[in-house]
């Protein structure tokens, strides 16, 4: 009986130990899909000078970029853009205003997933700035502003004349309880 469970207990570990190594496997290989067969650009953070440098303004074209703002249904904000949509000319940096709102009566942090379309927009569109690059923080009942800053590159495809940029806010609910634990700590104290 001691050698069965011995054995048992060496795949229960072989098991363990394949799924662990199976789930950090898959970030790379969804990384790789989303770049390389499906052609969608994934958030990297701010773009930098660097990237930005020998992009000039198209004024002879404007595209037409749609915004919209939705939340998971265990996130108790409301969230939208201020306005639906406007009119850009390529390599000219925009800013567009999101506004979100806690309904809560607990603080709550969420993070925004942005997704473009069409996919083959995603390449051209450069976020120089944008809340969706880092957590955040609303208190109960907080309403605020949030801008993402951005460029259409010019050598967009001419076939594309419109873009919608969508942001999906989550609650984080990591973030939220480590809120919620520091509240009920209360501030720290000093020695006397």
């Amino acid at each position: 009986m001691n050698a069965e469970l011995a054995r048992t207990l060496r795949k229960i570990l072989l098991v363990s130990a394949g799924s662990f190594v199976f789930a950090f496997s898959l970030v790379p290989l969804y990384n790789a899909a989303c770049e390389k067969v499906f052609g969608i650009k994934l958030e990297k953070g701010a773009a930098g000078s660097q990237q930005l440098s020998g992009v000039k303004p198209d004024a002879s074209r404007t595209i037409r970029v749609h915004f919209d703002g939705t939340v998971n249904s265990k996130l108790a904000w409301e969230f939208r853009p201020q306005a639906s949509s406007m009119e850009v000319q390529p390599g000219r940096q925009y800013e567009a205003m999101f506004v979100a709102r806690n309904k809560s009566a607990e603080d709550i942090v969420g993070n925004a997933a942005p997704s473009i379309a069409p996919n083959q927009a995603s390449g051209y569109f450069t976020k120089t700035e944008c809340f969706c690059f880092t957590e955040q923080r609303l208190a109960a009942g907080e309403q605020r502003l949030m801008p993402v800053r951005f460029i259409v590159n010019p050598d967009l495809p001419d076939d594309v004349g419109t873009i919608t940029l969508s942001y999906t806010f989550y609650r984080n609910d990591e973030a939220t309880a480590k809120l919620a634990t520091a509240a009920a700590a209360g501030p720290a104290r000093s020695a006397p």
